[in-house]
């Protein structure tokens, strides 16, 4: 049985002005004369977000109440934080905003109509209402006669937050409080908290009302063939799922229910770091329109010309933008039932293979897994790739249990039949630092032959210690590169890692192994066997 938030409060005044659904034209204005960015050559507005380049996930806490504290998987990624220090802080916010003109933007979340929730944003700086703008979902002119918030974030990064009185680990802090559908973001200008913080919530409330939240990506065929593409930032949802030859649905979060896929936002919220106008047209493109916010992005101060290829600032350089900037986007954001799925890693020991076909028991191990590799600058402290295992594929977005998401997602998969494919976008001939990345026009043919249908009639080969069918040639792709084995010189070096991965993967589902079926304990990888040579 679903639950029910907390009826919507009286009216309560929130700053000395509110600058409400002003245009990105308007806020365009503000944001210059306030000095909060800088006007580049083509039009985007690019801004600098100070000492937080990432998110802050060990700065983000649930507030625990009785409402929904039974729901939450508590633990180091949903931190508890008391209801009375929650107040205590939300009461000096009103206070200090109360002489501070804020911004407000009314937006929808969910694309379905029947799942999605009306929210307000309040932000400290105009261009952070423009992401907003972007991110979220536009109402009509005549929906926004009658808007009434069900959700609010208020996002106020020059207000602090004492520890000594707030239980918070320092001044920054992020704070959802699910009884009261609000998300309060304090002592960061990184606009990508907004963004997750609201995924967070539906990623609690969606469950209850028999829909898969997913970090995912979806786009539709020509025939109406819908794909899920699961990953991790920085595993190419959003250069994978904008694919100039299928409709975009969205890069970053949906639902699957009865009801079939939608999108949970309105925009894109892209890494644009060494974007490319050859892989990634239509990303590419996004950097070279009014209207598109560009994080940490270096500029030519005298020319205004972006340099999309600088780390200057940080690897995490963004740009968001609304969805109907890419060409090929769907006006409606929702989709049948998925005719696939596809699990992204980005491998940073370069062990796994570019594609390869799972079983449903395999695919259920390896969504409660989410190995990739944590790449630079999506969090702060994060300096090169690192190995990490984010269960569903979103843990640090994820309030309940992970078994609670793979279950629903295995009950999808057998009752529509959706074969699933794992794609590594990570390095091959050897790990980080030795091999190569994965050549993405590689990738992208990969992936347009397993949706296709090019690899349906393809001989495959187990793999000895992670047991994937990998196709044994792919039209247009070399076949030794779909082989990792065969691109390492040192093959007992390659023998090694792939064991110390296998290894990996085997400690880390310790953790999750009573909440599962038999069948999915046993699909991993083996750890001791003889790799033939």
């Amino acid at each position: 049985m679903s639950q029910t938030a907390s009826p919507p409060r009286p009216a309560e005044r929130i700053g000395r002005s509110i600058r409400a659904n002003l245009s990105s034209a308007e806020l365009y204005e503000c944001a210059i004369r306030d000095g909060e960015a800088t006007l580049a050559a083509e039009g985007p507005l690019v801004v600098r977000t100070g000492k937080h380049t990432g998110r802050s996930p060990k700065d983000k806490f649930i507030v625990r109440e009785p409402w929904s504290e039974g729901k939450i998987w508590w633990g180091e990624v949903n931190q508890p934080i008391a209801e009375e220090q929650y107040l205590g802080l939300r009461a000096r916010l009103l206070e200090y905003v109360a002489g501070h003109d804020l911004y407000a933007q009314d937006c929808f979340i969910g694309a379905h109509p029947a799942h999605r929730r009306s929210l307000r944003v309040y932000t400290e700086t105009a261009w952070a209402s423009i992401f907003a703008e972007n991110l979220f979902r536009r109402p009509s002119l005549d929906e926004l006669v009658t808007f009434e918030p069900k959700f609010t974030i208020i996002n106020v990064p020059s207000f602090k937050a004492d520890p000594t009185l707030d239980g918070t680990r320092s001044e920054t802090a992020i704070l959802l409080h699910l009884r009261r559908m609000e998300i309060i973001i304090v002592g960061t200008e990184y606009a990508g908290e907004i963004k997750k913080s609201a995924f967070t919530v539906m990623n609690y409330l969606m469950p209850d009302e028999g829909v898969l939240p997913m970090h995912s990506a979806v786009n539709v065929g020509p025939q109406g063939d819908a794909t899920v593409f699961f990953g991790l930032s920085g595993t190419g949802k959003t250069t994978l799922s904008a694919d100039p030859q299928r409709s975009l649905i969205g890069d970053d979060e949906h639902g699957w229910g009865d009801v079939g896929l939608f999108n949970f936002e309105g925009g894109c919220y892209a890494k644009t770091i060494r974007l490319s106008p050859m892989y990634e047209p239509d990303i590419f493109q996004t950097t070279k329109r009014f209207g598109t916010i560009l994080e940490n992005v270096d500029i030519d101060p005298v020319t205004r010309h972006l340099d999309l290829n600088s780390e200057r600032f940080t690897e995490n350089t963004r740009g968001a933008y609304p969805l109907h900037f890419i060409g090929n986007a769907s006006d409606t954001g929702i989709a049948g039932q998925p005719s696939a799925v596809v699990l992204l890693t980005a491998d940073a020991f370069g062990v796994l293979p570019p594609i390869s076909r799972l079983t449903h028991d395999q695919a259920m191990y390896h969504f409660i897994s989410g190995y990739t590799a944590k790449l630079a600058g999506t969090e702060v402290g994060v300096k090169e790739p690192k190995a990490t295992f984010s269960a569903c594929f979103g843990a640090p977005f994820m309030p309940r249990h992970p078994g609670v998401y793979a279950e629903m997602l295995g009950d999808r998969l057998a009752k529509h039949d959706v074969p699933v494919w794992l794609v590594n976008t990570g390095w091959t001939g050897g790990p980080y630092g030795v091999g190569e990345r994965m050549n993405i026009n590689y990738t992208r043919t990969m992936v347009r032959a397993a949706l296709s249908g090019k690899l349906d009639g393809v001989r495959t080969v187990i793999d000895p210690i992670f047991r994937l069918a990998v196709p044994i040639s792919c039209p247009d792709v070399p076949a030794e590169f779909l082989q990792p084995r065969s691109t390492w010189q040192d093959k007992e070096a390659y023998d090694h890692q792939a064991r110390e991965l296998a290894r990996m993967f085997e400690a880390n589902f310790r953790g999750y192994a009573d909440g599962v079926p038999g069948a999915v304990r046993i699909a991993g990888p083996i750890v001791d066997v003889e790799v033939p040579g």
